[in-house]
């Protein structure tokens, strides 16, 4: 039981031996270097992003919101005037055809009374009569002409006053406002670069400490520390010596030759407990993996 609870323990050591290992490597260091190099940059972008949402998004948000519902306003100022327009038209073109058909009446009764004035069959109250009627319908076509010249006039000054007072006004007042918002988005912008320009000795800082840390990699230095740690210290064997069956005493002597090893096979025979790296299939070159801080074995 005790030693299954030291086991954890156990791996953690031999992730931090082979954490020192790495470390050894420039390579590794650079990386690390760069990772934190990468976090101040991400912290500069963040604050970046924050100063843009509390100096330039919620404000300008605020404002074109303002500004909408002052266009809505104007929209609906132009739309009364020119429905107040339309109502105005409506009344005049209702005054020129009642005038229209007065004036009609007030004709047909006039020839009327003046036949019945002609015919000699007529009565005298029959002429007068005529007469009253031509004179009545003359009076009303009048009171029509008069109603009618006074809606023309009534409109004309309307309309005069929509095309050259009120809608030239609240065109103006639309102008100032999408000028007042391109202004207010312009603000944005350079408020933006103020922004920008206020985190980049920083970042500056930061990309300076990636190029240096990719200039500080020693591929040599880094081969030499692979070939340190993973060497095998076994020596190379030399020739092998002839071994001439045909002769009695020079296969006794070779039997009894020095104890130095024969071969690749006889190193690998002697050296069995050990791990031979080169053909082994249980160590290899320890691989670093860049989404984790410590060390697998192949």
């Amino acid at each position: 039981m005790t030693f299954f609870r030291a086991f954890p323990y156990l791996s953690l050591t031999e992730i931090e031996q082979n954490y020192a290992k790495q470390l050894r490597l420039s390579s590794y260091q650079s990386f690390l270097d760069i990772l934190n190099e990468m976090n101040d940059f991400a912290g500069q972008r963040e604050l970046i992003a924050e100063n843009m949402m509390m100096n330039i998004c919620i404000d300008l948000t605020k404002y074109l919101q303002e500004l909408k519902q002052e266009r809505k306003m104007y929209l609906m100022e132009a739309k009364k005037a020119q429905q107040s327009l339309e109502s105005t038209y409506k009344q005049l073109d209702n005054s020129k055809k009642r005038f229209e058909r007065e004036w009609r009446e007030a004709e047909r009764a006039a020839q009327s009374a003046e036949k019945t004035d002609q015919d000699i069959n007529a009565t005298k109250a029959d002429v007068e009569k005529a007469k009253q009627q031509a004179h009545m319908r003359a009076h009303m076509a009048e009171e029509s002409k008069n109603d009618y010249a006074a809606q023309l006039q009534k409109f004309n000054k309307e309309q005069s006053q929509f095309y050259f007072s009120d809608m030239p006004l609240i065109f103006n007042k639309l102008q100032d406002l999408d000028e007042r918002r391109v202004r207010k988005l312009a603000q944005g912008y350079v408020l933006f670069s103020d922004i920008e320009r206020h985190v980049m000795p920083i970042i500056s800082k930061c990309l300076e400490g990636i190029t240096k840390a990719g200039t500080n990699v020693n591929e040599k230095n880094d081969s030499m520390v692979v070939i340190e740690q993973n060497k095998s210290g076994f020596e190379r064997p030399g020739d092998m010596e002839f071994e001439d069956y045909s002769q009695g005493i020079n296969r006794a002597s070779s039997e009894s030759s020095l104890g130095t090893p024969k071969g690749p096979v006889d190193l690998l025979g002697k050296n069995r407990g050990k791990n031979f790296w080169l053909f082994s299939k249980r160590k290899a070159f320890p691989i670093l993996l860049p989404t984790c801080r410590y060390i697998q074995k192949v």
